[in-house]
């Protein structure tokens, strides 16, 4: 009888042992005794003795060699269709006892996923899903099947970090960063029913447990998600599966519900025992509205999503997307209502990071994040500029209305902004923002003026942003050309610009002036001065490329006219001064000034003090 198949990688390095200890060679007996029962139908009660074992070993290498072990012995119980439900009631109760070793042993894999040694948690990560593939492909026997209840386990010890058995608690529950790389690399980001999978089972698993009681639960799972750049777009993408058997092409769904196959209604009543009560089905809030019937036309081809079976599911682009757009939404709301402020910016900062590359483009219906990105911009400082970008692709792309948007972005405009270290995001995202040409100019008008009325206590690396910025909203919009060339508007009392009004529709920004900006004229560093000088000249020149000037600091100016070339030397002058004084002296003749030198040259002891050479 041929071996089971293999699904574990093989070893990479075959090591010499000298001299085997006792332990071992226990575990080499019991493993040989359990390998001779299960091919023979002997008695397996040694699979006890051998799992004790296992729990009370402390040295790491006796224990991975347990756990080895163990796994080729249930590997060859899986194959020789010991675990099955068939069977007389003595069978069932074997079966049953099988079925609890097999559950502490798995417990015991889950807790190593925590252990201090790193070989332990990888090998307990690559075990766990090699039984994953062995425990389904057991139960394929008529229809494919997904071992849903051992992957439920998994997505557990993933996102709950239960502590190891063999070390006890480390004190963190927060996913070890080889076990997240192993996980996302080998199996999330290459196998389309894992993914699906495990989609689906972490939303379930974060929408039924508080936030209270594991609050590490969604900072593990945005760990995994945010990694998720991987995504199908096609349906012929969808062809990488980790058990081999979801990969068959499943039966064609039926429209009518009165007509069904067999097949179709065995699976769909699997699916409604492992997911609840139909009636209540969470794929339904992801079903495309129903359209209309033209009777001029052919009815679409597909069938609702909540009445796909889980293998017609897999196959399907618009479930992947669904359950892909249920963990994300299940997960954002949780990260907002952490105890801890500081931390919740930071987990929000993360999401939104990106929420519009990885996120929006596989979402079903991405206006369904207006909520949480609208209540992210409340946060301010870079959570709220990301929220501000976030809400402008739902706006742009996806035809949001979201009329008080410039109204929110105006408020951003403070006076901390030209000095936060977020300032050149801010700087590169006002530009995109305002980058249409059909925006009223009275709006960008406010805008610009009060980016002048900031620049008045702006560092010289900001106010290097600010030119070129000024410079691309006038050449976008003529009509605020005024604006630098009106001379009546120096004094701030008469200026009709109005600081204090919110909305950037109402400052009469468009009736001043920028004569703040233009004070820079006389600015102390030379490359502020000399930049401003664009203003003086015809607006012929193309649009300043942003990303030139978003990265000057005072560091980066210093080293510019530092490292400057001169090519041509500045003139000097030389001022005739009488010996000692700080002043120039008035023309004089200059027999006049020999005299008054021959005079004072022995008895003014003053004149010597100046003198230093």
């Amino acid at each position: 009888m041929p071996g089971p198949i293999r699904s574990l990688p093989p070893p990479s390095k075959r090591r010499k042992v000298q001299q085997d200890s006792g332990v071992v060679q226990s575990i080499q007996r019991l493993e040989a005794d359990l390998t001779h029962a299960a091919t023979n139908n002997g008695s397996l009660n040694p699979l006890a003795d051998l799992l004790d074992l296992t729990l009370e070993l402390n040295e790491p290498q006796d224990t991975s060699k347990a756990i080895y072990a163990l796994y080729r012995v249930f590997v060859l119980i899986l194959s020789n269709d010991k675990l099955s439900l068939d069977g007389d009631d003595a069978a069932k109760v074997v079966k049953a006892w099988l079925w609890e070793r097999l559950n502490s042993y798995v417990e015991f894999l889950g807790g190593l996923l925590k252990d201090e040694e790193k070989i332990l948690r990888t090998s307990a990560l690559q075990i766990l899903f090699s039984l994953q593939k062995h425990l389904s492909t057991s139960y394929s026997k008529t229809t494919p099947q997904f071992h849903i209840s051992h992957f439920r386990k998994i997505v557990s010890y993933l996102l709950l970090c239960p502590p190891s058995m063999r070390t006890g608690d480390s004190g963190t529950r927060i996913i070890d960063a080889d076990v997240l790389n192993q996980f996302y690399e080998t199996w999330l980001s290459v196998h389309d029913d894992v993914r699906w999978f495990f989609l689906r089972e972490s939303a379930t698993l974060l929408g039924t447990t508080k936030s209270n009681t594991v609050p590490y639960l969604a900072t593990n799972l945005l760990s995994i998600l945010e990694r998720l750049t991987t995504f199908p777009t096609e349906p012929s993408e969808l062809n990488a599966w980790w058990v081999a058997e979801m990969g068959t092409k499943p039966p064609k769904s039926k429209h009518t519900s009165k007509k069904g196959s067999a097949e179709a209604e065995s699976s769909d009543e699997e699916e409604k025992k492992d997911d609840g009560d139909d009636d209540d089905d969470w794929r339904k809030f992801f079903d495309e509205e129903p359209v209309k019937a033209d009777p001029g036309k052919p009815k679409p081809p597909g069938a609702r999503l909540h009445k796909l079976t889980i293998h017609q599911s897999l196959h399907s682009l618009t479930s992947h997307r669904a359950v892909f757009t249920r963990a994300w939404l299940t997960l954002l709301p949780k990260l907002s209502t952490d105890s801890e402020a500081g931390k919740s910016k930071v987990l929000a900062t993360r999401a939104l990071n990106v929420m519009h590359r990885g996120v929006m483009p596989h979402l079903t219906r991405p206006v369904l994040l207006m909520d949480w990105i609208g209540a992210s911009v409340d946060f301010g400082g870079t959570v709220g500029l990301l929220a501000l970008n976030a809400l402008f692709v739902l706006m742009k792309e996806y035809n949001l209305d979201y009329p008080s948007f410039y109204t929110r972005l105006y408020t951003f405009l403070d006076r901390d902004v030209l000095h936060l270290k977020h300032r050149a995001r801010f700087f590169r995202m006002t530009e995109l923002f305002l980058s249409s040409t059909h925006l009223p100019a009275n709006l960008v008008a406010s805008f610009i003026k009060r980016l002048s009325r900031l620049s008045i206590n702006a560092p010289p690396a900001a106010i290097v942003m600010i030119v070129p910025f000024t410079y691309n909203a006038l050449k976008r919009h003529p009509a605020l050309m005024a604006m630098i060339h009106r001379t009546d508007v120096e004094d701030p009392s008469s200026d009709p610009f109005l600081p204090e009004a919110t909305n950037p529709l109402l400052t009469q920004a468009h009736l001043s002036s920028l004569w703040e900006l233009m004070s820079h004229k006389t600015h102390y560093h030379s490359g502020v001065s000399t930049l401003l000088k664009i203003f003086s000249e015809a607006f012929t020149k193309p649009s300043y490329a942003m990303e030139d000037f978003l990265d000057h600091t005072y560091g980066t100016l210093f080293d510019t006219e530092a490292n400057r070339k001169i090519k041509k030397e500045p003139p000097l002058a030389v001022e005739m001064r009488k010996p000692g004084s700080l002043f120039p002296v008035a023309p004089e003749s200059t027999e006049k000034s020999d005299a008054r030198e021959e005079s004072t040259e022995d008895n003014d002891v003053v004149s010597e003090l100046w003198t230093f050479s």
